[in-house]
């Protein structure tokens, strides 16, 4: 199982959102098809077929804990 496998079970579980990496979470989201834009320090991303605009931005290192629910 690899790290990015790993990480998408642990967003999946819910069970430790506060401790998602921001950067990881960024690398997820672009190997899953999304696209990127950056806007300042909002990372926003789309995927065509998905409605849903993801619109996140790090603290300290970290995903925003709401961000990743």
């Amino acid at each position: 199982m690899s790290q990015q496998d790993k990480l998408l079970a642990k967003i999946l579980l819910g069970a430790s959102d506060t401790n998602i990496s921001f950067d990881q979470l960024c690398k997820l989201l672009i190997k899953l098809g999304f696209d990127e834009r950056i806007r300042g320090s909002h990372h926003i991303f789309t995927k065509e077929g998905v409605e849903e605009i993801l619109n996140l931005q790090p603290k300290q290192g970290k995903a925003k804990t709401y961000q990743v629910k």
